[in-house]
């Protein structure tokens, strides 16, 4: 499947949109201003998911997610473990590349953003397409990227073969950045329905 550049610049428009929201939100949890960019956002096939964060056998952590409403889709934020680590030292104030492994308050903050992303992405995608699209509670996985994709499609079965990835980047004041991907996987036939809320044709 390949987007025309008017489609593509829609859905860079959303996940513009969605990045400011989300950076908004985060400053205002860790009282520390975040910014968010959205690099590129692209159109590929499921299977090529794992190879956008480093191939099937980096170990990555997954943030997952379902997404109701007249576009059904799965959401799905994947990090390199390390650049995990350095997002949770981000959004603890810790020093930079003291996190090494994840305690059970590193998972909840990661699973907190995985929230605030998907929120803030839903609510500029509703703003565009007018539609309420209800977010399921995120759930939280740290294993090699092609194991998180497979149980997710053998759970699911009924996703579409295509997924829409906005590339997030996540910077502090005197902090490199931290790239994540954030994944959206429409049902069959939710993408067409975006793009013609959104005002462009599949």
């Amino acid at each position: 499947m390949k987007l025309s550049s008017l489609e593509l610049d829609a859905l860079k428009e959303v996940g513009n949109v969605g990045a400011g929201n989300a950076a908004t939100a985060l400053s205002q949890i860790i009282n520390r201003k975040i910014d968010m960019t959205v690099p590129q956002v692209a159109i590929l096939p499921l299977g090529e998911v794992p190879d956008v964060v480093g191939g099937p056998e980096i170990m990555v952590a997954g943030v997952f997610l379902r997404v109701f409403g007249p576009a059904p889709s799965s959401i799905l934020f994947l990090l390199p473990r390390d650049s995990a680590f350095l997002l949770v030292d981000m959004l603890m104030g810790r020093e930079r590349g003291l996190t090494d492994h994840l305690d059970s308050m590193d998972e909840s903050a990661l699973l907190e953003i995985g929230n605030i992303l998907a929120g803030a992405y839903l609510n500029a995608l509703s703003f565009f397409t007018k539609f309420t699209l209800l977010p399921s509670i995120p759930a939280l996985a740290i294993d090699m990227a092609g194991a998180i994709l497979s149980v997710i499609l053998s759970q699911l079965g009924q996703m579409g073969d295509h997924a829409l990835v906005i590339e997030t980047e996540f910077s502090t004041e005197g902090d490199g950045g931290v790239k994540g991907h954030f994944f959206l996987i429409p049902d069959p036939g939710s993408l067409g329905t975006i793009l013609a809320a959104i005002g462009v044709k599949e």
